[in-house]
């Protein structure tokens, strides 16, 4: 059979890749958006290489992104966020992607689904995944959104010009609380590993953290070592499904064996000097905490900004194992200074405790983002055999 082309950009936002489609060239039946991803990302590969498809055999280059007309007042785009498994015929739609968040802005900006005047737009993203609201800030050059600057962020080589996200009442997007059990720590009862000390925290997306030595870990290990760690990877596996059960995300283990992005897990210890992946070494007075973080299976090289932010606000939360582990200060305000494998990432986090409720005002970070190419994506049409019959031949061959 002949393939398919269907128009898309490919795109890098923060630490990520995607291929970003315009919601008017999918189906309206959601329904078939999984076969037509797979395809295009060349996924499932028990190579665990991608080569036939746009992914790069990792879970933070195999993703796609559809962006459309806002559904709801307060925004001016909808985007919506797939993460498409490597070696599984799985997308997981339960969670956003943070880094991808941040080309959402200049993408709407560029392809002229936001009008934008003057030095500085701003974009009013909701993210449908999370029914969060996210505020874009960027610079413009003569009618685009803007690329060359002076930013750096770990993971990315060279500069660019930054993106500030500001995630707004970023609280419940998974499960609609904060704290999804009520606590600030829990206790949970982990088979093969024993009863843990955990804080669950539901911010930008779910995160069960774990101190590091709990589970006879430094916390400074780089994801190679941690993958290659059969035991550890293990007990990380099933801490998140028990979390996952306990933050009411899934009614069951079984169940929750089958989201792979929700709950993230991570561990976290104190400000530590540590080596990076290029080499360079950071220093402990640099930094006001340490963590790692594993979803789909993988260990993050860079943190997830969704997770990064949910870690920010965690250390705000008095008690928190976030916060127990993180440099102490007076001031509430004060950006926080996260350590992970590909350097370190300042977070700002606004939260306030109300008459003993925790809640999350708004959290921001900065990132870069660049159009990689534009045009077709093209899917072997003996993959997509649904969309074949429901557009009747509507797509064009090649």
């Amino acid at each position: 059979m002949k393939q398919l082309k269907l128009p898309a950009v490919f795109m890098r936002g923060g630490t990520s890749n995607a291929v970003v489609f315009h919601a008017r060239d999918l189906p309206r039946d959601r329904a078939q958006w999984d076969e037509i991803f797979l395809a295009a990302i060349g996924s499932p590969d028990p190579y665990g290489r991608q080569l036939d498809g746009m992914g790069g055999g990792v879970s933070s280059v195999s993703k796609v992104c559809v962006v459309g007309p806002p559904s709801r007042p307060d925004a001016d785009i909808d985007y919506t966020f797939a993460q498409v498994q490597v070696k599984k015929s799985e997308v997981d739609y339960s969670a956003n992607c943070g880094n991808m968040s941040s080309a959402m802005g200049p993408f709407a900006v560029d392809e002229g689904l936001f009008k934008a005047s003057g030095r500085e737009a701003v974009v009013r993203i909701h993210n449908t995944n999370t029914k969060k609201i996210i505020q874009a800030r960027f610079n413009m050059d003569e009618g685009l959104s803007e690329v060359d600057g002076d930013l750096t962020i770990p993971g990315v080589s060279g500069t660019g010009s930054p993106v500030r996200l500001e995630f707004l009442q970023p609280g419940g997007a998974t499960t609609g609380k904060l704290l999804p059990t009520g606590n600030v720590t829990d206790v949970l009862d982990v088979p093969g590993v024993g009863k843990l000390t955990v804080s669950m925290v539901d911010a930008a997306n779910a995160t069960v953290f774990v101190r590091a030595r709990d589970i006879g870990l430094k916390g400074t290990e780089m994801p190679e070592a941690l993958e290659g760690n059969a035991e550890i990877m293990k007990k990380l596996g099933a801490i998140r499904l028990v979390a996952s059960v306990a933050m009411g995300i899934s009614p069951n283990a079984e169940a929750a064996a089958k989201i792979m992005t929700v709950p993230f897990v991570g561990f976290v210890s104190e400000a530590q000097d540590a080596t990076l992946l290029t080499g360079e070494s950071i220093q402990a007075a640099d930094i006001d905490l340490t963590a790692r973080m594993l979803s789909s299976g993988q260990v993050h090289r860079a943190l997830p900004l969704t997770v990064s932010l949910c870690t920010a606000v965690a250390a705000r939360i008095e008690g928190s194992v976030v916060h127990q582990a993180a440099r102490p200060t007076t001031d509430g305000n004060a950006p926080i200074r996260i350590a992970m494998p590909s350097g370190i990432l300042t977070v700002a986090a606004n939260v306030q405790n109300n008459d003993g409720q925790w809640h999350a005002e708004q959290g921001a970070f900065y990132r870069t983002q660049r159009r990689l190419f534009e045009g077709y994506v093209y899917v072997r049409a003996s993959r997509v055999p649904g969309l074949v019959a429901a557009t009747r031949g509507k797509l064009k061959a090649a």
